[in-house]
């Protein structure tokens, strides 16, 4: 933005005079030639008297020259507007960037409530099956009970700490890529979920997509406005350039018309001056087919940028509606999970019972504890997954605020 900015005020400098001022001193030989030499920049030229010899004179000159275009068929305008289109389009990606990394960092804070609830489910597992233990190893003990029941409680109480410790270790790698975009230390991030565990978001009437309004298809709609500007700017370049221009100059030396030298210090400082105003027409003839190829050059660019518009307006509104059958579809998954939570905890109610009693094997209770710990992930999860849908769907639109805001309402 600092950059683009700075451009404006680059492009509005050529409405500036450009002065340009010069001291000289040399020793030369003074000889003169009549003849003709192709316009070049080796050989100097010489201003002298018809002789040739050696010998040397000082000469000296100075002179300030200013020239100024008074009008440029709006070719400077053009380069300005060039130069606001950049900056313009410069905003246009800033706000695209803003937005993606607060719809990652959103998505990024959802991952990691998802690995905190599978994780807590993970913890109540462990502690359930170690009161289970427990338990079945006071009964083995008094052989109440075979020892193959406390093997088999014990394993599963090993697999349940193997899973604390995958979850965990996930919920540190989502903490990480959550301080990538919110910035700080992972293990500092302060989390507040807020009503994204509990509660699913409100159901309200969903506005048709505006595509044109989302950041990303606004930083190329400014990235074709620039192209545009460059061509209009190109359309102006083959055109006569005027020039206003006076000189005000003087110059020594130490020859005279005779050929004669007048030695010494003479001609190290200027002594006859000189100034002159007039306008310079110049007029770049063969830059035509030049211009030509550039303008054909810029013109496939404009049209490409406007055919990739088409594509990200295309891509959003794809986006879009599958957010929309993804919200949808999420909806019912959250409305159907606990269903499953009450009757996982009714089926480990019965088997424990039945254990208890002595109908059933351990076998029956570990299969129904391992369905519980499972239906209250799900219904976890599917309450997040509906707030993730909610997400996509917003982002999709390119605003993002109302999701947050319900996020975060009281």
């Amino acid at each position: 933005m600092n950059a683009a900015a700075v451009g404006i005020r680059l492009a509005r400098t050529a409405y500036l005079p450009r002065v340009d001022s010069l001291f000289q001193v040399n020793r030369a030989t003074r000889n003169t030639f009549y003849g003709l030499l192709l316009p070049q920049n080796v050989i100097s030229s010489v201003d002298g008297v018809a002789s040739n010899n050696f010998g040397t004179v000082w000469n000296s000159g100075a002179g300030v020259l200013v020239s100024w275009q008074p009008f440029d068929f709006g070719l400077r305008a053009a380069n300005v507007a060039v130069a606001s289109a950049a900056r313009g389009e410069a905003q246009a990606t800033l706000n695209r960037t803003r937005y993606e990394v607060s719809v990652a960092a959103a998505d990024a804070f959802l991952t990691v409530l998802a690995a905190q609830q599978t994780a807590q489910a993970a913890r109540a597992a462990v502690d359930s099956w170690q009161t289970l233990l427990r338990s079945i190893h006071a009964q083995v003990t008094a052989e109440l009970r075979p020892g193959a029941d406390e093997s088999r409680v014990q394993a599963e109480l090993a697999a349940a700490e193997t899973q604390v410790a995958q979850v965990e270790q996930a919920v540190a790698v989502a903490r990480s890529t959550l301080a990538l975009f919110v910035g700080g230390n992972a293990a500092e991030v302060a989390l507040s979920p807020g009503r994204l565990v509990a509660e699913l978001p409100a159901e309200r009437p969903e506005p048709a997509l505006n595509a044109s309004g989302n950041p990303l298809a606004q930083q190329q709609t400014a990235l074709i406005a620039e192209r545009q500007k460059q061509l209009d700017a190109l359309g102006r370049t083959y055109y006569p350039q005027f020039l206003l221009q006076s000189e005000a100059s003087a110059r020594g030396t130490g020859l005279v018309n005779s050929g004669s030298r007048l030695g010494g210090l003479n001609g190290l400082a200027p002594a006859t001056q000189n100034y002159a105003i007039g306008l310079t027409v110049t007029f770049p003839v063969m830059d035509r087919y030049a211009q030509a190829a550039e303008e054909a050059q810029e013109a496939a660019n404009l049209r490409a940028d406007q055919a990739q518009y088409r594509v990200i307006t295309a891509n959003l509104e794809a986006q879009f509606r599958a957010a929309q059958a993804n919200l949808a579809g999420t909806r019912r998954v959250a409305a159907n999970t606990p269903v499953g939570v009450a009757a996982a905890h009714a089926a480990l109610e019965q088997a424990t019972a039945r254990y208890r009693s002595g109908l059933v094997p351990i076998d029956d209770v570990a299969q129904a504890h391992r369905l519980v710990v499972q239906a209250q992930i799900d219904d976890s999860l599917a309450r997040l997954n509906v707030w993730r849908a909610q997400l996509q769907l917003d982002s999709a639109r390119g605003d993002i605020q109302l999701f947050l805001a319900m996020a975060t309402a009281p």
